[in-house]
């Protein structure tokens, strides 16, 4: 029963998340505390893994999920389910590829979907940076702005993006440098 409780939130979660594994985010958010098979420190965990390895952020994110829940079996269930949408989906548009690709009411549909997408990631983005960013245990009517806020988190933030503006450097070598400082510094 484990396994096609697992194969359709997965499902779900590939047929809804359009945009690619940060829109996906909000599903496992949901995912998460629905049926607590991860915490959110290993869901962090697992999209910095993700996001510094080969593959895509969802399929690797719900093989962890489904290995963490029920071993290799649940892996393997878990990535059929989250990839089962999109194959599905890739089969009937390219059988109707010309007629899909030039309307217009397609065209209009997929630069609508684009916001909506963005809003997704930021809405995901928002809500982990809330444990990691922003202390909002210290928030209060009388509280200062600076209280809401991890400085030492913040500040390593804007390092980054400074660094990131001004040496445009490969990304690989940032995934790697903050690596190594969260293995130092155990951040």
């Amino acid at each position: 029963m484990i396994y096609i409780t697992i194969f359709f939130e997965f499902f779900k979660v590939g047929l809804f998340s359009l945009g690619g594994g940060l829109a996906a985010l909000p599903f496992l958010q949901e995912l998460i505390t629905k049926y607590g098979w991860i915490t959110s420190e290993e869901l962090l965990n697992m999209i910095a893994v993700s996001e510094s390895t080969p593959g895509a952020i969802g399929i690797n994110t719900a093989t962890f999920i489904g290995y963490n829940t029920t071993g290799i079996l649940g892996a393997v269930t878990a990535t059929a389910g989250l990839a089962a949408p999109s194959i599905i989906i890739i089969i009937i548009i390219a059988h109707y590829f010309q007629r899909f690709n030039e309307h217009p009411i397609v065209q209009s549909a997929f630069t609508g979907i684009r916001p909506a997408v963005a809003g997704l990631i930021a809405s995901a983005a928002f809500e982990l940076s809330k444990g990691e960013i922003f202390v909002l245990e210290n928030f209060h009517l009388d509280s200062k702005i600076l209280s809401l806020i991890d400085l030492k988190a913040f500040l390593f933030f804007i390092i980054i993006f400074i660094a990131v503006r001004k040496y445009q450097k490969h990304p690989i070598f940032y995934i790697i440098t903050a690596a190594l400082i969260g293995i130092i510094f155990k951040y």
